[in-house]
């Protein structure tokens, strides 16, 4: 009886024990996030965890529900003292907020992870198992990046042995910029089975002249507002350009492009093989 006794008392530490371990590792991970990047905000999301997302930016549009989260900035710019009331626990930033702004809001005591631009797909997979980590979700991070590598795959043998088009891809207007190679949309370009033309460009800003000479027989255009519309309608007035000459100048969803998780990495992915193999 007394052994009985001894082993309930026994069972009774264990299960405390482990109780009080669990609850320290839920308190070492995030509950109070705040996101200061579009992809970051729609990576919290697919993640569930936009129950501790508690502040974006005003670009923070996609999903539709990130509309109504408190805002605390622009993509470039951030209302410190508004992030430092609302108390978050961790800050997840891009490399287009200021460093100046990181720097103060470190120096605030607050814990600050900074995501660079991805330069390929390979990029915003790994960025997307670091932030599954940060938020206990690294199981679910590891099978989103598991199905969209392998649906990636899939896409570039499909695609493998098609007529590869020449792609231009203008991500901005004044100045003209392009979608150079070491920036991901270029595996969008590539991956779909087409020719980036601006890849070995050592710079995004780029001329129009340079472009008509490289003739691409597709322009594919990101939303600038009526920006887009205008663009489309300038590059339509030259006759020779090829992409002109036989109608395959597009617009798409510029926060398709710009702001990708594994996930939409794959959906924009379709589009472009649609765009450059109509048909097939």
């Amino acid at each position: 009886m007394r052994n009985s006794k001894l082993s309930i008392g026994k069972i009774g530490i264990i299960v405390f024990l482990f109780t009080a371990q669990s609850l320290l590792a839920q308190e070492n991970f995030p509950q109070r996030i705040i996101s200061l990047g579009p992809s970051i905000t729609k990576a919290l999301y697919l993640l569930r965890v936009q129950e501790k997302l508690i502040a974006n930016t005003v670009y923070c549009i996609d999903p539709p529900e990130a509309k109504k989260k408190e805002k605390v900035g622009t993509a470039c710019k951030v209302n410190i003292e508004k992030v430092f009331r609302l108390e978050p626990d961790l800050v997840l930033a891009t490399s287009l907020i200021d460093p100046r702004s990181i720097e103060k809001l470190k120096n605030l005591g607050l814990r600050v992870v900074t995501f660079s631009t991805p330069k390929n797909f390979n990029d915003i997979c790994k960025q997307f198992l670091e932030l599954g980590r940060l938020v206990d979700k690294e199981n679910e991070a590891k099978e989103i990046v598991k199905n969209a590598e392998n649906e990636a795959i899939l896409i570039r043998e499909k695609v493998k042995g098609l007529h590869k088009s020449k792609v231009f891809v203008q991500v901005g207007a004044r100045p003209l910029f392009a979608a150079t190679g070491n920036y991901f949309v270029n595996d969008y370009i590539e991956f779909a089975g087409g020719i980036n033309i601006a890849k070995e460009a050592k710079e995004g800003i780029y001329s129009r002249e340079r472009i008509l000479k490289e003739n691409p027989d597709v322009i594919i255009i990101t939303t600038m507002g009526m920006v887009a519309e205008e663009e489309k309608k300038i590059w339509q007035k030259y006759n020779a350009l090829s992409a002109a000459k036989f109608g395959r100048i597009y617009i798409i969803d510029t926060d398709k492009i710009t702001s990708p998780t594994p996930q939409s990495f794959i959906t924009t992915l379709k589009e472009f093989v649609c765009i450059l193999h109509p048909g097939e």
